[in-house]
């Protein structure tokens, strides 16, 4: 039995407004869940735009990386 089913079983017995306040209680988990995850989004998006320009693109040929005067 998961998690979820567990929960549901225990909830099922309980009054109505004692599961209402289990309800509210898993529905702010998970609000504070989503600001978390959108706040370390934000903070890799930052320390990323710091960089941003610094690097110049180039094409990578893998074979010709392993064909280097150093590595012979």
């Amino acid at each position: 039995m998961s998690i979820a089913e567990k929960i549901y079983e225990t909830v099922k017995a309980l009054p109505e407004q004692q599961a209402a306040e289990v309800l509210s209680f898993a529905e702010s988990l998970k609000t504070k869940q989503e600001i978390e995850d959108k706040a370390r989004r934000e903070k890799a998006l930052s320390t990323l735009a710091k960089y941003r320009g610094r690097f110049k693109a180039e094409k990578f040929d893998r074979e010709a990386c392993y064909d280097r005067p150093s590595l012979r």
